[in-house]
């Protein structure tokens, strides 16, 4: 099959939608993102790349803490409200119930079912209209009724996608296997 020439672009699919939290002004503030991922297992660090204009970069450096929560399928439409409304339109304080974990500086929301508590390691500025945050995980917060064998369950949690290039939220579909196991299959069919 012939492939086609897309040019450079951000065609990472899926990508997660997360609410970043950060106190600006002495109030917690929160920022639909799906630009966010993993950088590291051990320690657990985390990377958010925001707009420079975004009102809650601000906090993060102010603070040097952050949040990332992860929200269900059903926080779809608050969620999407967040990145529309910025914090310097709207109050965001009281749209969620919010509490605070290990840092005193790091707003957490109640409704999601994940939540990621973030002490910040560094910013990074490429020089484009973004900002790199990398945070270290200092706590990770889970609703009991999305764990199973005291993990997340993706079926449980019920993350919400995105993506970017037409603008979309999506949801996880089935598992296909398990990993680091399913691929021993592979493997004895090409001995």
């Amino acid at each position: 099959m012939a492939k086609i020439t897309l040019g450079p672009g951000t065609f990472l699919y899926p990508m997660p939608t997360t609410l970043v939290g950060a106190n600006v002004d002495g109030k917690a503030n929160f920022l639909a993102i799906a630009y966010c991922g993993i950088v590291q297992h051990t320690p657990p660090l985390i990377a958010v790349t925001l707009g420079k204009k975004h009102y809650t970069n601000q906090g993060v450096k102010d603070n040097k803490t952050f949040s990332v929560n992860i929200p269900s399928q059903d926080m779809a439409e608050v969620t999407d409200y967040m990145g529309i409304k910025s914090g310097r339109q709207i109050d965001k304080s009281s749209v969620f119930t919010v509490y605070y974990g290990k840092l005193s500086t790091a707003p957490l929301i109640e409704e999601a079912p994940l939540a990621l508590e973030c002490e910040l390691v560094q910013t990074l500025d490429f020089g484009g209209t973004n900002e790199v945050f990398i945070g270290r995980i200092v706590q990770a917060y889970a609703d009991e009724e999305v764990l199973t064998d005291d993990l997340p369950d993706m079926s449980k949690l019920r993350p919400l996608l995105f993506s970017m290039h037409d603008n979309s939220y999506w949801s996880v579909g089935e598992r296909i296997g398990k990993a680091w196991s399913m691929g021993l299959n592979y493997e004895e069919r090409n001995k």
